[in-house]
């Protein structure tokens, strides 16, 4: 029996994104530790690519094959991925990973952590995507 990989009471709701890397086991290490801090699991690995998912949602990094252009996340088509984090904490925790980590940057570092007038991180990995992780309005 084929499995039905869609689910009609999600109407709407991001099933999942595939990124194309150029140097996977660098954007692994990345990603990796992005998407465990905010609850995604291991789902699959193969040669040339990893997943993780978070219930029905899931991440797929690929590497691209021979020459890439750079990512500009200011040319026309994807700009971020926002996720949702649980607490401000958490923000404020991503915030000094981010900080120490080799491999991405925080963004508007002077309207830290209000820059889109709410609180959340703005960071850039590894392959220049922008993220941001936003916190909920208080934690309760």
């Amino acid at each position: 029996m084929a499995h039905d990989h869609a689910d009609p009471d999600r109407l709407g709701q991001l099933h999942h994104v595939e990124c194309y890397v150029s140097e996977l086991e660098a954007a692994v290490d990345f990603w990796g530790w992005w998407l465990t801090e905010l609850g995604y699991k291991p789902k699959d690995e193969w040669d040339g690519g990893r997943s993780w998912s978070n219930g029905p949602t899931y991440l797929v990094l690929v590497e691209a094959d021979g020459d890439t252009e750079a990512f500009d996340r200011r040319a026309p088509g994807l700009n971020h991925l926002a996720f949702h984090a649980d607490t401000r904490d958490r923000v404020d925790h991503l915030t000094e990973c981010v900080r120490s980590r080799d491999d991405s940057q925080l963004l508007y570092e002077e309207q830290h952590p209000y820059a889109g007038g709410y609180y959340a991180l703005y960071c850039e990995g590894p392959e220049g995507v922008k993220l941001e992780a936003i916190a909920p309005e208080s934690d309760s």
